[in-house]
């Protein structure tokens, strides 16, 4: 098989079970089996286990079961998260420019008028901005292999409408707007506490 047919297979496999356990169609703790996707999808075993690899990485899958994180691993990821993010929040108010401040003020311009896709796409790059503006390769890897288990509190948030989401955006935005280093990395870090508190409501009350 040839390098490009070889990454399509990868990219195929991955998207295709990536999409299954976060929509919820794979549960939980479900032992993943490389022969079943590899039949289904029409490839060999090695572009399967290799998309497992990379999903192991990201968080949904360990030892090729679908992660079920309890309470305290959401916790432990999220004050790892709020360490990051405010921290990029507070980097952007020192340092983010005119053009990447037009950018995150598009966001919550889409946020307010769009539909629910719309919405969960600028939420996703209004946090991106900020985290890519530190300019630390570190931290923005780090941010990356966390996206798959930070879409699963996006989508929850953005579907159940939780109130205050948009305004604390605006409220992140003001301080790195008005150079306030401080401000935004509270705001921030209290704008993903608030994110976590409403999710894990949502799950308790399922």
């Amino acid at each position: 098989m040839s390098t490009s047919k070889r990454a399509s297979a990868y990219t195929q496999a991955y998207e295709y079970i990536r999409e299954q356990i976060l929509n919820g169609e794979i549960e939980g703790k479900t032992k993943l089996v490389e022969d079943r996707f590899a039949k289904a999808l029409g490839v060999s075993r090695t572009p399967v286990r290799e998309a497992l690899r990379k999903l192991e990485e990201e968080g949904l899958v360990r030892e090729k079961r679908v992660v079920q994180p309890t309470e305290s691993d959401l916790r432990d990821m999220f004050r790892v998260r709020m360490l990051l993010e405010g921290d990029a929040a507070r980097l952007a108010a020192n340092y983010m420019d005119p053009s990447t401040l037009a950018i995150l003020k598009g966001c919550i311009d889409s946020s307010k008028n769009g539909n629910y896709e719309e919405t969960m796409t600028s939420n996703k790059q209004f946090h991106d901005v900020i985290v890519e503006a530190s300019n630390n390769t570190f931290m923005i890897e780090t941010i990356n292999r966390m996206q798959s288990i930070i879409y699963l509190f996006r989508k929850t948030v953005v579907y159940h409408n939780r109130p205050g989401l948009i305004e604390e955006h605006e409220d992140i935005y003001q301080a790195i707007l008005n150079r306030e280093p401080d401000r935004a990395e509270a705001l921030m870090k209290d704008h993903l506490q608030a994110d976590l508190d409403f999710f894990l409501h949502i799950s308790r009350n399922r």
